[in-house]
């Protein structure tokens, strides 16, 4: 079994990364105050698609980890996770 707390921490990198982009929390916390909400939004899309080829690779990652029981999968897993928090972050300054 792997190790809990790199899954912990995958999955809850993960669950911050879906709420950011499918719960609306990436474009609460870097439209508001754009002279365009809505065109920052379009752009924060375009970000989010970016982000979501990471955290496909991330989340596939993840359940490799668990499925074949190499529990060096867990850290390119948190790492994947982090990179797509990370491109998401960085496209949402820009995207202001």
């Amino acid at each position: 079994m792997p190790p809990a707390i790199p899954t912990l921490v995958s999955v809850l990198l993960g669950l911050l990364w879906g709420l950011s982009v499918f719960g609306g929390w990436g474009v609460e916390a870097f439209c508001p105050t754009a002279a365009s909400p809505a065109e920052c939004a379009d752009r924060l899309a375009t970000v989010a698609a970016f982000s979501s080829v990471i955290a496909l690779f991330a989340a596939s990652a993840t359940a490799a980890a668990w499925w074949t029981r190499k529990e060096e999968l867990l850290g390119v897993a948190v790492l994947a996770w982090v990179a797509a928090e990370a491109a998401l972050f960085l496209g949402g300054v820009i995207a202001q």
